[in-house]
């Protein structure tokens, strides 16, 4: 029996397909700092500190918004202490090491931050940093 080995044909690189994931992966890059950025215009009133540093984001964060009422915002949403140690469970369980960050009211008690950190440690998240302002 006789098989056709025709080797003609070179192997040729496909760049049509290499464009469009690079287009997707831009458009998933844009996405996301668009929405980093609306999670930190929540108004909030941040604590100062002079020796405090303009740190690089990271990918992935949490933000966790703690307002003077002690009420939490996370990604646009209202949540309860429950919701957010739920919420927190979920996200320590697919991501480890998953950082967080607690951007609390200058005017909220102390309290409401302790309980936010007590659900981050329950979560077993230990990756967590807190946003000051600059002092004018």
């Amino acid at each position: 029996m006789k098989f056709s080995t025709d080797k003609s044909e070179a192997i040729q690189f496909q760049l049509a397909p290499m464009v469009d994931v690079v287009f997707l992966l831009l458009c998933f890059f844009m996405t996301q700092t668009i929405y980093s950025d609306w999670e930190t215009e929540v108004d909030i009133t941040l604590p100062t500190a002079a020796t405090g540093e303009d740190l690089q984001r990271m990918a992935g964060e949490i933000i966790i918004n703690v307002f003077e009422d002690g009420s939490l915002v996370v990604n646009g949403r209202q949540l309860s202490l429950e919701e957010l140690g739920e919420l927190l469970l979920r996200v320590s369980d697919l991501f480890p090491g998953q950082p967080v960050v607690i951007r609390g009211d200058a005017a909220s008690d102390y309290g409401f931050i302790m309980n936010v950190m007590d659900r981050c440690r329950e979560a077993d998240i230990f990756n967590i940093s807190f946003a000051t302002g600059v002092p004018e």
